[in-house]
This record gives C-alpha cells, structure tokens and sequence, in this order.
C-alpha cells in the first residue's frame, strides 16, 4: 500500500513552489520520490529551498508573463505533476476593491493558472499525469470583505472541473480548498492589516474554523501527494476541503 503514495520517477513542477504550501508540497513531494521543480519569483528563497530538496530544481518565473512561462516550459522535457499553487490575496468588499486591484487578482490567480496549465497541458498529456490546483474555502462559500479573491478561487474550482471533463483519459485534475493555513501568506496580512492587534485576530482566525486552528502547510501538501499519487487514480475533477470543519458549519 505505502508504494500507492510514492512518486519515484516522477517530476513535479509546483508554482510558488518556495514559500508556504507550496514549500511543504515542494518537500513532501521530493521525499515521496519526485523529482521537484520548484517554480517561483523569489530567486533567493526558491534557491534556498532547493539546497534542503534533493534533486530539486529552480525555475524562476512569473506566471502573468505568457512569454516567461512559454520559456520556463521549453526547459522542460518530462513533467507528470502540475500543482498550481502561485496566489495572491486581498481584503476588501466590492466596494474597497479598486479595478487596478480586482484585475490585479485575476491575472495572478485566474490568468496565471490557465497559463501555466495550457503550457503543461502536452506534456501532462504525454504521461497521463496529474495536475492539483490549490484553491480555497473562499471559493466555495462567502467570506467577509473578500470579494476578488472569493471570484478568482471560484474560477480556479470551476477551471478544475472543465478540465476533468474535457480531458478523462488523459490527465486527472484535482483542486484543494484549504481554510486558513498557518503561513507567511496569513503572516503578511496579519502584519498589514492587524500590526497591532495580531494575536487577537489570529484567535479569531482559528475559532472561525470549528477545529480551533489554523491548517498546517504540511497537511495540505500530504492531501496534494495523494491527489498526485497512483492512490488517487480514480479521483477527477474533485473538490477536496481541508479546512478543519469550516464549510461543514
């Protein structure tokens, strides 16, 4: 059974695949076997994260860009795994959210993923490979003064499905919905929006979600290794919460 999780031989490119989920996917995935490729815009963290990876590689990319990604993918002979986990986010009701900001969302979150995904498409094709999209409790159900990112994990569950449906032999696409997980990404917004309030907002960060805490980055990267795994072959276009009870509530 401990083999339906292993990776050997397989190459897995993860976008901002060096902080966060994507770190803890980068390394999970490397000690099931895979060969890693870890995509991202910061050089120095990505390259710090590669010298922890055995085997690992760095592509520094960004995934708006239609020509860096197109380029990131000539250097690219075999690749089995896809993980789209390269996000943004913003606070604010419709009414906060500029248009600057809103498209600002949507080419990372929505236009980056179709991107990355429509360049890895062929070869994903080629070894019936797998592609997991991380998306969010935010785009499964309404969050307080979180419009555009609502709208873009909405698009990212919606494109997951399209995929599975248009492609059910060749590839398996699979999208994680995570609550709120303890990373740099929760860190940065509790430093610009809460400076001196933090540790009362991360305790209302945790008791929002009934398990009382935030997810790990590490249990998201294990539910993307099996999404990625021979264990999850009959699995397609599924929407998999992580999130400690939230949307169960």
């Amino acid at each position: 059974m401990d083999n339906l999780f292993r990776l050997d031989g397989r190459v897995a490119l993860i976008t901002g695949g060096a902080s966060g989920i994507g770190a803890a996917s980068s390394r999970v995935f490397a000690s099931a076997g895979a060969k890693v490729i870890i995509a991202d815009l910061d050089r120095e963290r990505a390259e710090h994260l590669a010298m922890e990876v055995p085997g690992a590689e760095v592509r520094i990319c960004d995934i708006t860009d239609e020509q860096a990604v197109q380029q990131m993918f000539a250097g690219i002979r075999k690749l089995d795994i896809l993980v789209n986990n390269a996000g943004i986010g913003l606070v604010g009701s419709i009414d906060e959210t500029s248009r600057g900001d809103f498209e600002k969302l949507m080419r990372v979150n929505v236009e980056g993923t179709f991107l990355v995904t429509r360049s890895a498409l062929p070869l994903l094709i080629e070894s019936h490979g797998a592609i997991v999209n991380i998306g969010s409790v935010a785009g499964l159900v309404g969050v307080k003064r979180r419009f555009a990112y609502c709208a873009t994990k909405g698009a990212v569950i919606a494109m997951t499905r399209q995929l599975a449906v248009d492609y059910p032999k060749q590839i398996r696409a699979n999208c994680i919905c995570p609550g709120t997980v303890d990373t740099p990404f929760v860190e940065g917004y509790l430093e610009k929006h809460h400076k001196h309030e933090k540790e009362a907002v991360r305790t209302e960060l945790e008791n929002r979600q009934p398990i009382g805490r935030l997810g790990q980055a590490t249990e998201i990267a294990h539910m993307a290794l099996y999404l990625a795994s021979p264990a999850a072959d009959f699995v397609n276009g599924s929407v998999v919460t992580i999130d400690g009870g939230w949307t169960a509530a």
